[in-house]
């Protein structure tokens, strides 16, 4: 596992080591704050020099073949040899803090672990080596997680990257990546990120939002979910739309559960995130130009090739180019069921969206045919947000009904109404129904869709 001995070697800047953090930063006592920063910095500086020693030890090869039991007792042991060398005492508790750190930069994402391990983090934002945020239940908090200089975290960036095939350098100074667990990666570097390099993950649900949990979250009511499932499993064309984080993957993911096995299913992503949980699946994903700037996969280019791959349903991450007229022909063209989300404050705003992408081809589609296309194709817009009180909701439930003169025409049939803001800061309202039936009710019952006779009945604030 470790090579042979070699002399001790002065830290270099290429090697990377993790700064405390508020869960291990060690115990000075009654110290004084100089104090406490001489002491914080020797720490450091011991835990750099062990790491290239670490590093220097390891064989790396090796480091997947053997249990990661055995990887601790041996990195343990190592470490052991060098404080002894060192002459330096550590406590039993700080020593094992000490071995995890020092495992989570050879094998893991060093200071990023400990957060990526919480349960109760869905968000974690890096501003700068020196400035960590994460986002728990909707509010964002600062952390004490630092990482010890750019380069440091310059590393964990290219590690991510590089392991989904990407690259991230100054001539491509931002990158779309996934972690093994399929959380969602951005970074951005010099020069477009001034500050220095800024990282954004959007943690994996281990365990997958239902339907039926969202309810219980209040993020909709009982009567709305059982339209959602009515609405898939009549092979409805469903738009969601939202803001950042307002949770339209998580809706999409619910709403994707009731899919029939029975159905092929292609979906299409920049970064790969969707849980779908059928059997017959086909995941396409994007590909950035090579460092020639050749060799790029766009949306487009896998929307157009999904419909030769006999699917029954396309599902499209996001839309945000003229994939979005692919798309929308595949809608109109047999692919009953497609679902896909965009970026939009409103559901009135995401049809206004999807008409600026499709005239993105530069094509000169007059303004009523693109609409036109809309309309055929989406039958309904659920429209999602992020509420102050961090709470993510369903805002409203729309049906296109058509056209009028050049107009796109929608009805409500669930809002959100908002009613004030309670004591705590929480946002008070009801999430009802407009009592409008849906001009595709014979679609749902055509497809043996049972709704219960009250669902459309209008609900009273």
């Amino acid at each position: 596992m470790f090579k042979e001995f070699k002399a001790r070697t002065k830290s270099s800047a290429a090697n990377v080591i993790k700064l405390e953090t508020s869960a291990n930063t060690p115990s000075f006592g009654n110290a004084s704050m100089p104090e406490i920063d001489e002491k914080l910095q020797a720490h450091l500086e011991l835990k750099s020099r062990l790491h290239d020693e670490l590093l220097e030890r390891l064989n790396l090869s090796a480091i997947d073949k053997i249990e990661k039991s055995e990887l601790r007792r041996q990195i343990a042991g190592l470490v052991t040899r060098l404080l002894e060398d060192e002459g330096v005492p550590i406590r039993s508790e700080a020593f094992t803090e000490l071995v995890d750190e020092l495992i989570y930069e050879v094998m893991g994402l060093g200071p990023l672990e400990p957060l990526l391990a919480d349960p109760t983090i869905n968000d974690i934002l890096v501003n700068s080596h020196e400035q960590v945020f994460v986002e728990r239940f909707g509010i964002l908090e600062k952390t004490a997680v630092r990482f010890r200089n750019e380069r440091h975290l310059l590393r964990i960036i290219d590690k991510i990257v590089s392991n989904v095939g990407r690259r991230i350098d100054e001539s491509q100074p931002w990158v779309d990546a996934r972690l093994e667990d399929g959380s969602r990666v951005n970074a951005i570097i010099r020069p477009c990120s001034v500050d220095g390099p800024a990282l954004s993950i959007r943690k994996f649900s281990r365990n997958a939002l239902t339907l039926e949990r969202l309810v219980d979250q209040g993020s909709l009511t009982e009567k709305a979910a059982s339209v959602l499932r009515g609405l898939v499993e009549a092979r409805l064309n469903v738009l969601i739309s939202g803001g950042t984080g307002s949770g339209k993957t998580t809706l999409l993911n619910a709403m994707s559960s009731f899919i029939d096995e029975s159905q092929r299913i292609v979906t299409i992503e920049d970064a790969a995130e969707l849980q779908l949980q059928q059997d017959h699946v086909v995941r396409l994903e994007t590909r950035p130009s090579n460092t020639e700037g050749t060799g790029a996969i766009s949306q487009r280019d896998l929307v157009r090739n999904a419909l030769r791959m006999r699917p029954d349903r396309i599902i499209v991450g996001e839309v945000r180019g003229p994939e979005c007229f692919d798309m929308l022909q595949a809608m109109n063209t047999g692919h009953d069921g497609s679902m896909t989300t965009v970026h939009a404050n409103t559901a009135r705003d995401a049809l206004g969206r999807l008409e600026q992408m499709v005239t993105m081809l530069g094509s000169d589609l007059p303004i009523r045919t693109i609409r036109s296309q809309i309309a055929a194709g989406i039958h309904v817009v659920v429209q999602l947000s992020r509420m102050s009180d961090g709470r993510r909701r369903v805002m409203s439930i729309s049906e296109i009904t058509g056209m009028e003169n050049d107009i796109i025409t929608m009805q409500d049939l669930f809002v959100f109404r908002r009613l004030g803001k309670g004591e705590e800061g929480e946002i008070l309202g009801d999430f009802v129904s407009t009592g409008l039936r849906p001009k595709n009710a014979e679609l749902l019952v055509a497809a043996g869709v049972d709704l219960d006779a009250n669902t459309f009945h209008r609900d009273e604030v």
